[in-house]
């Protein structure tokens, strides 16, 4: 990822150093429309752009003909507020850099990176972050950034899955669309974004990079 470089669609170079995001909440529909829900502990990921292991999702699914998945960019407000006591894994707040501790609360998407358009900073690099998160407040309304994802596969390649094999879905992430899905983000005029209102725009974008690619029986 160090030496991955891009130009979003304001023009602006730059280069991702770190990208990590939560996946959770998913669920899929057969072809008569009926719903799936993955068991709540079988669907909490933690997907790390420099850990390839993290990027394969294993889930329980039952045999059937599925047309789409959906789940959840982020973690949903019960686990949220759940007693840390229940959350388990990837959602250890102790054992990831995706909580804030003094928000009480996970970081859905971490974006870093640097880009020339912005002034060099005191280690001469140009540098820009967004830390996204927010589940919509405890005892008072707050920032949701919680976004729900729908892909519906090709009508050619549904999602068989029989008793006893494996099926894979390949799914893409496009960090382009971040800057682009509802509306442009330019990174000269927004060099950190973290618990603040246009981190709903950056939620809402990411909420358009993922594609269904295809399904491998």
């Amino acid at each position: 990822m160090n030496s991955a470089k891009y130009i979003n669609a304001s023009g602006e170079p730059f280069s991702v150093n770190l990208l990590q995001y939560f996946i959770s909440n998913i669920q899929f529909a057969t072809t008569e429309g009926k719903q799936y829900i993955v068991p709540q502990d079988s669907c909490y990921f933690l997907v790390q752009q420099d850990d390839s292991a993290s990027q394969y999702c294993t889930v329980p699914v039952p045999a059937g003909n599925y047309a789409s998945v959906s789940f959840i960019i982020g973690i949903d407000s019960l686990r949220c507020t759940s007693k840390i006591g229940q959350r388990k894994g990837v959602l250890d707040p102790s054992l990831t850099d995706m909580y804030w501790g003094w928000n009480s609360g996970y970081i859905f998407l971490k974006l870093e990176g640097t880009s020339s358009v912005l002034p060099e900073d005191a280690a001469g690099l140009h540098k820009f972050r967004y830390h996204v998160g927010g589940f919509g407040g405890y005892n008072v309304t707050t920032i949701n950034n919680i976004k729900t994802v729908q892909l519906q596969f090709l009508k050619n390649e549904m999602l068989n899955v029989v008793n006893g094999r494996k099926a894979t879905i390949e799914i893409n992430a496009d960090i382009l669309k971040l800057f682009s899905g509802q509306a442009k983000l330019r990174i000269a005029e927004h060099a950190a974004v973290m618990f603040d209102p246009f981190s709903t725009t950056i939620a809402d974008n990411y909420a358009q990079m993922f594609s269904a690619a295809a399904i491998k029986k």
